[in-house]
């Protein structure tokens, strides 16, 4: 048990650097560089393309790496990318096209490493403790989430958006140093050689896994445009003080953390299957809230959408997240992750683009409302699969039968 509290711990300080790093970078990029709404969707895009360019190939590449290893090195590269940023300001030579390609960087890192740390968790942690350990990295992700933007926004206010991503990078080598301590780990050994398709098609085969992975892409697409829109909006529309950026983007943390602390008893009393499809139900009603209001009604309406949003969104990934990690074939763990992971998460830099582009002629509030009710399309994927006839998502055949 003394492997997964090590292994925790390094989450939570990078988890921690990384939620300041996501308030100082787009910081940087409006008020360091007066970066215009098209700039900050590939800014955002950035920090999430990635997963459409080695996606598909990370379970691959993953399966045939050591994972402690594959975790260290991602640690190492995104220290060095993020580091880069100050010191350039600090010689007078930062510009946009640097933060993006530091985003860029970043982002192939967090492939590797999301897909390694992902694959080493249930070889730490016996199948029956899964979901409860999946809800505590979600509540970890949800504290630091609260705090960290908090944090940043206050010490951006205090000591400007660019040496605050410092912080960012020593979280980085923190989460190194705590991972070469942990013992070494293969993905499942498979007999034949490791093919990218076979997750692909493991994967849209799935009755239960393949509408799953639609459904985080509508949700994932909708995250994608709020990356871009939320500073927009509260710092051009909303003339909102760097300090309280911070503040209001961090209460996206107490949903996370309410959705959490909650994923376990309400699929205890719903079944997981249901736990599902009303959860994307909320996730849809919160999205429609944010953009609401004006003035102090505008706060309101952006902390109350903000936080049923998250709450929604918390409850169908760790619910998904533990199924595929106790459904999929051993050797297949780390490619079924990674195609998941390439279709849902390659949704957010997507949403990010078309939402900077939306903005610039319409406005922030206008494009949150437009990619707010996209989200509907999140329980529709439910409702049109098996899983809205199930009370529990293992009701259905198991896993290696629909192989």
């Amino acid at each position: 048990m003394a492997v997964f509290w090590r292994w925790w711990t390094a989450g939570a300080v990078s988890s921690a650097g990384t939620a300041v790093g996501a308030v100082a970078l787009p910081l940087t990029a409006l008020i360091a560089l007066d970066a215009t709404p098209l700039q900050m969707g590939v800014v955002a895009a950035a920090g999430y393309v990635a997963w459409l360019v080695i996606g598909m190939p990370a379970g691959v590449l993953v399966q045939r790496l050591p994972l402690r290893g594959a975790q260290i090195a991602a640690d190492l590269v995104r220290a060095a990318a993020v580091a880069s940023v100050p010191l350039s300001w600090y010689l007078g030579a930062l510009t946009i096209a640097q933060l993006v390609a530091v985003a860029l960087v970043v982002s192939l890192a967090n492939v590797v490493f999301g897909v390694a740390n992902a694959t080493f968790l249930p070889s730490i942690v016996p199948p029956e403790r899964l979901e409860a350990r999946n809800s505590l990295n979600s509540a970890t992700e949800a504290v630091t989430t609260l705090g960290g933007p908090a944090v940043a926004g206050l010490l951006v206010q205090a000591l400007g958006a660019v040496p605050v991503l410092f912080v960012d990078a020593v979280s980085y080598l923190c989460s190194a140093a705590l991972l070469r301590t942990l013992p070494p780990r293969r993905a499942g050994a498979s007999a034949e050689r490791p093919l990218i398709r076979d997750g692909l098609r493991f994967v849209a085969r799935h009755p239960v896994m393949g509408p799953g992975m639609w459904t985080a892409a509508a949700v994932n697409f909708v995250c994608g445009a709020q990356l871009a829109l939320f500073p927009l909006y509260l710092v051009r529309d909303l003339h909102t003080p760097p300090g309280w950026v911070g503040l209001l983007l961090a209460v996206e943390g107490a949903g996370t953390l309410l959705g959490a602390a909650l994923t376990t008893r309400v699929t205890a009393r719903l079944g997981t299957a249901r736990a599902l499809l009303l959860a994307s139900a909320v996730a849809v009603s919160g999205a429609m809230i944010i953009p609401l209001g004006t003035a102090w009604a505008a706060y309101a309406a952006f902390v109350l959408g903000s936080v049923v949003f998250a709450g929604g969104v918390v409850v169908m990934s760790v619910t998904m997240r533990t199924y595929r990690q106790l459904a999929s074939p051993p050797d297949l763990l780390a490619r079924v992750i990674a195609t998941v992971r390439f279709v849902s998460w390659g949704a957010i830099p997507i949403g990010s683009l078309l939402a900077g582009l939306f903005a610039g002629h319409a406005g922030a509030r206008p494009a949150l409302f437009a990619f707010g009710a996209a989200t509907v399309l999140a329980p529709l994927a439910l409702l049109r699969s098996p899983i809205r006839r199930l009370r529990d998502l293992t009701d259905y055949a198991p896993a290696p039968a629909v192989a």
